[in-house]
């Protein structure tokens, strides 16, 4: 079915509408409280004396549970529902974030190792309870977008979770901000939290029957399926077919990309550049990247709908093949100018593939009944690529210096360039064929 053919009437447009809003809303929020770490990552090393090795252990511990964690929550959103699965992540970020934050006033714990860990330990927990976030909303919208939507839709959804970035990005370099304890970085994104949560159990619903609404076919992998939906068929589904297991195999390389550039950036740009979060530039390069972020959403969501006919990895070859340009530049490093425009073009790069991966063909390939699975295997593999980026890249930094942070990541574009190459003309029809 070619995109823009699927009708339907003002109250089932009027009510997806409150959904998806205050759903995405809602992971804009925990966007907030996940992507604040990054502007405290130097304020730790300052305050407590620690390396990057250490810093990074505590992002390396809280990414790869993050990513286990979505492997086994996955199955929990489809067999007990998105919006659940995201009532329990929002309450589980409020509370560790708060629980972060607070671990400036614990001088029982000293400056060491035991205070490292209990912040390890907070983050990694509040990291567990952010792996029920992508799945839930992935899990919910299967259930209200036709598969010819959900490029478009995705893109929607992919420029509010890049405003859950706008708005760490705004508060965190806010002048009145800056000058306060860094534990406000994780108290301020908590409170937001709390409030989204509560609009949450308000307003989402799971599916159009239960809002009141007539039954709805998204007509994807796993429409017309009628077995009871258990961990087993969920699990079969997924792990055993071969396109999603080679979309789990590029987003480990697109969590090694994302989160080496996401996590770092902040504190780049503030040794490396010497630019305090305040300083224009810094804001103004740190607005690029945002905005980038979000027009790589509309554009990946826009060509695979409207170009390639509902295919995802075209684009997300696209997207790989951007951030192999990106990172050469900021390795050669040519001028603070052309820095900035390739963080710009490598975030519009990283949120083109996100958007398509994990966004899209989790939707696609697991089908609405399994949804919440394959998001939680692709977001999960990324997760857990992701994890090599904190202790590792980390000791890397420590000994190499930032001229070694680009380059360390290019290999792994490449590799996921080629997967999409592999992975081509797929489409979630052929994959329902296969059953």
């Amino acid at each position: 079915m070619a995109a823009g053919t699927v009708q339907h009437d003002k109250a089932f447009l009027f009510r997806r509408t409150q959904n998806w809003l205050v759903l995405g809303l809602t992971y804009a929020a925990m966007y907030m409280a996940r992507y604040n770490f990054g502007f405290a990552n130097k304020a730790l090393s300052d305050t407590y004396g620690w390396s990057k090795t250490q810093v990074g252990t505590i992002i390396t511990a809280a990414t790869l549970v993050y990513g286990i964690s979505a492997l086994f929550n996955g199955p929990f959103a489809d067999r007990f529902g998105g919006r659940r699965a995201m009532l329990i992540g929002a309450t589980g970020a409020c509370l560790f974030n708060l629980a972060f934050g607070l671990g400036a006033y614990l001088g029982v714990l000293g400056t060491g190792s035991l205070l490292l860990a209990y912040f390890a330990t907070v983050w990694t927990l509040n990291m567990y309870f952010q792996s029920f976030s992508a799945l839930a909303l992935i899990k919910v919208n299967a259930g209200w977008f036709h598969v010819s939507e959900r490029g478009v839709f995705s893109a929607i959804f992919g420029s509010m979770i890049q405003s859950g970035r706008a708005a760490v990005f705004a508060l965190m370099t806010a002048s009145a901000v800056v000058s306060l304890p860094w534990q406000w970085k994780f108290f301020l994104p908590a409170m937001v939290v709390g409030v989204m949560t509560i609009f949450t159990a308000l307003v989402v619903r799971d599916a159009p029957e239960e809002a009141g609404l007539p039954p709805f076919d998204p007509e994807d992998a796993t429409s017309g399926d009628t077995e009871p939906i258990t961990v087993g068929y969920v699990a079969r589904r997924v792990f055993t077919h071969p396109v999603t297991l080679t979309i789990a195999a590029a987003e480990f390389c697109t969590g090694l990309v994302r989160k080496g550039f996401e996590e770092w950036f902040p504190r780049y740009m503030q040794e490396a550049q010497h630019l305090p979060f305040d300083h224009p530039i810094f804001k103004a390069g740190a607005l690029a990247v945002v905005l980038s972020g979000i027009a790589g959403a509309f554009v990946a969501g826009t060509l695979s709908d409207w170009v390639f006919g509902a295919r995802r990895p075209p684009v997300a070859f696209i997207g790989y093949a951007l951030q192999i340009v990106c990172l050469g530049v900021i390795w050669r490093a040519p001028g603070l100018t052309a820095i900035i425009a390739a963080f710009a073009v490598n975030s519009f790069a990283i949120s083109m593939v996100h958007s398509m991966l994990s966004g899209t063909a989790s939707m696609d390939f697991g089908g609405k009944r399994a949804a919440a699975t394959a998001a939680g295997l692709f977001d999960g593999m990324q997760y857990v690529g992701g994890s090599l980026t904190g202790f590792g890249l980390g000791m890397i930094l420590d000994r190499f210096g930032w001229g070694a942070w680009a380059p360390s990541m290019i290999g792994f574009s490449g590799v996921g360039a080629i997967l999409m190459i592999v992975l081509w003309n797929a489409r979630p029809s052929a994959t329902r064929a296969a059953h």
